[in-house]
């Protein structure tokens, strides 16, 4: 696995990635809900200078990081990748390229919290929505120092 730029021509792939990701991660998304969510995060490809793409060894996009302003804003793995290092190698990429140090987490999205944790993120504070007042509460994480 690499890591690389991801070129605008491959936004789809990262969107159709997140949506994926979403769906085996996030149980309590609706699917209104990622009608809402998806042309946001299609988006936010263009906008967030700090992204960051993970390739299999045959150079397809298998997941991304997004960090702005030191947050990171989306880490999304395809499903078939999970648990082989992928969001590790790009978390330390957050932290070595993009000063990386703080993250929001669904708190209904416990891997995810333990995954922040395992890096040495902790609970600074929660919201009981998310950014677009949706009823998800939302853990601020910053790392320990």
């Amino acid at each position: 696995m690499e890591i690389t730029e991801i070129p605008p021509d491959e936004y789809d792939r990262a969107a159709e990635l997140w949506e994926a990701s979403v769906r085996a991660t996030h149980d309590f998304v609706t699917e209104a809900d990622l009608d809402v969510f998806r042309p946001l995060v299609r988006a936010s490809f263009g906008e967030i200078t700090q992204l960051a793409g993970l390739r299999a060894d045959d150079g397809l996009l298998i997941g991304f990081i997004g960090v702005a302003e030191g947050n990171v804003e989306m880490l999304f793995l395809d499903p078939a990748y999970r648990g082989q290092g992928g969001g590790s190698l790009l978390l330390a990429h957050a932290f070595r390229e993009f000063a990386a140090s703080a993250v929001d987490v669904n708190e209904q999205n416990p891997r995810a919290v333990g995954f922040y944790e395992h890096h040495g993120f902790r609970t600074a504070s929660r919201s009981e929505t998310d950014t677009t007042n949706k009823p998800y509460p939302i853990l601020h994480m910053k790392l320990a120092s």
